[in-house]
C-alpha cells in the first residue's frame, strides 16, 4: 500500500538513485579540471626551461626580442597560476592572457628563425608550445 510506496520514494534502488555529490557529480568534474590545470602549469614551466638555450642564442643578436619573449613566457605561467585561483570571467581572462602570451612566444621563435638568430628550434619545444596553446584554447 501507501507505506511501500513511501519507503520506495525514500530509498530508491541503485539504478534510480542520483550519484552522491562526491562520486561523479559536479565536484568530481571540478577536481578533474583543477588537476588538469595543475599539470599544464608544471608543463609550461618545464617548457620555459627548454626555451632558455634558445633565448640565450637570441640575446647574442637581439636583446629586445629576447626580453619580449622572456616576459611573454613568464606571463604564460603567471597567468595560468593566477587563473587557477580565480573564478568565472576573471579566470577566463587570465587564461586568455596566457594564451596570447603563448602565441607571442611562438611568434618570437618564428622571428628569430626568420632573421637567422637561431637554427630551427627543436620540434619537441614547438610541440610543447602547441600543446599549451591547445589546452588554453579549450579553457577560454
Amino acid at each position: 500500500g501507501f507505506a511501500a510506496v513511501a519507503r520506495f520514494a525514500r530509498e530508491p534502488g541503485p539504478r534510480l538513485r542520483a550519484a552522491p555529490w562526491g562520486r561523479g557529480g559536479a565536484r568530481e568534474a571540478r577536481r578533474r579540471r583543477k588537476t588538469k590545470m595543475l599539470r599544464i602549469y608544471a608543463y609550461a614551466v618545464e617548457t620555459l626551461k627548454m626555451l632558455v638555450p634558445v633565448l640565450d642564442e637570441i640575446s647574442k643578436r637581439d636583446v629586445h626580442l629576447r626580453d619580449q619573449m622572456r616576459e611573454a613566457g613568464a606571463s604564460i605561467v603567471m597567468n595560468i597560476g593566477e587563473g587557477m585561483g580565480s573564478r568565472g570571467r576573471l579566470r577566463q581572462a587570465r587564461y586568455n592572457t596566457a594564451l596570447g602570451s603563448a602565441r607571442e612566444v611562438v611568434a618570437g621563435v618564428d622571428v628569430a628563425e626568420a632573421y637567422g638568430y637561431v637554427k630551427a628550434v627543436r620540434p619537441e619545444v614547438r610541440a610543447r608550445m602547441n600543446r599549451i596553446i591547445g589546452t588554453l584554447v579549450k579553457l577560454v
